[in-house]
């Protein structure tokens, strides 16, 4: 049976994914590190080790073909991806192999703009038709796998 799997450090659509997977009946794990206690109703925490990457491989260990990842880490969903999941971000973009090694690029081309003492421009406040564009995104998803 699919689940959801939720990267809950700093992701702020937590809650909705969590409402449309018992919407659905899907199971929901919720993935953090011992900085980020975050517990929901209808949904199994897991809480890992404070430290570098230790939710991302925690998730990707867990992760079986057809699960759906929520994750704003462009290496964890490219993971995703090789393990035949799919992978959704905080946004509602889909992370796909036509699209990750792009994304891919522009991260590792911006950590080599801040190494070398440049500055980029952080994200904007998160606006309402952010949540809206998840919660399409993700309901795609859901309707997919129940066709």
């Amino acid at each position: 049976m699919m689940r959801i799997l939720i990267d809950a450090d700093g992701c702020p659509v937590v809650d909705a994914a969590v409402a449309l997977a018992r919407e659905y009946g899907v199971p929901c794990l919720i993935l953090c590190d011992t900085s980020h206690r975050i517990e929901r109703e209808g949904a199994q925490t897991l809480t890992c080790s404070k430290g570098a990457d230790s939710v991302d491989f925690a998730l990707v260990n867990l992760l079986r073909p057809g699960d759906i990842a929520v994750t704003q880490d462009y290496g964890l969903a490219a993971l995703c991806l090789a393990r035949r999941a799919r992978a959704l971000n905080q946004d509602g973009l889909r992370y796909t192999g036509d699209n990750i090694d792009a994304l891919l690029l522009a991260r590792h081309t911006a950590r080599k703009i801040r190494a070398a003492g440049g500055r980029l421009r952080g994200p904007g406040r998160r606006e309402a038709r952010q949540d809206e564009a998840f919660i399409r995104a993700l309901r795609g998803l859901l309707e997919e796998e129940m066709e």
